[in-house]
């Protein structure tokens, strides 16, 4: 039995409304996903820089752990600070556009359709039987 390969104009326009929506979502989690990822370079930075102040300072190993620490309050709060983004989810809310393309991809992939990471549809072809 042969099947009709040519869409319909229904279903055109359904595709390109899913994709529509699907670029539309995408893009509005940049923005807010660029942000996520400068507050996460800015805080990773600041912890490098307040490691490398406490690692070189002569007394660190000198006075207890906790007391060194009290001694550098810029890396221990900076330290804290990344440890409570990451508890909260900065590692998803940084690439939360991928994974809505990832995840949509999978979906597609059992229409034999794809997605790029903008939310632009891939048609594939049909395998022939």
């Amino acid at each position: 039995m042969k099947r009709n390969r040519i869409m319909s104009a229904e279903q055109t326009e359904d595709l390109k409304a899913f994709e529509r929506r699907l670029t539309e979502v995408i893009d509005k989690l940049q923005p807010t996903a660029r942000l996520w990822r400068m507050v996460l370079i800015v805080m990773s930075v600041c912890t490098a820089v307040g490691a490398w102040t406490w690692i070189w300072d002569p007394f660190t190993t000198q006075i207890p752990f906790a007391h060194s620490l009290l001694n550098h309050p810029f890396f221990t709060i900076s330290c804290i600070m990344l440890v409570m983004l990451f508890l909260c989810g900065i590692h998803k809310r940084v690439v939360s556009p991928s994974i809505i393309a990832s995840r949509c991809r999978q979906v597609l992939a059992d229409y034999n359709m794809s997605c790029d990471d903008t939310g632009k549809l891939i048609l594939k072809p049909r395998p022939t039987t």
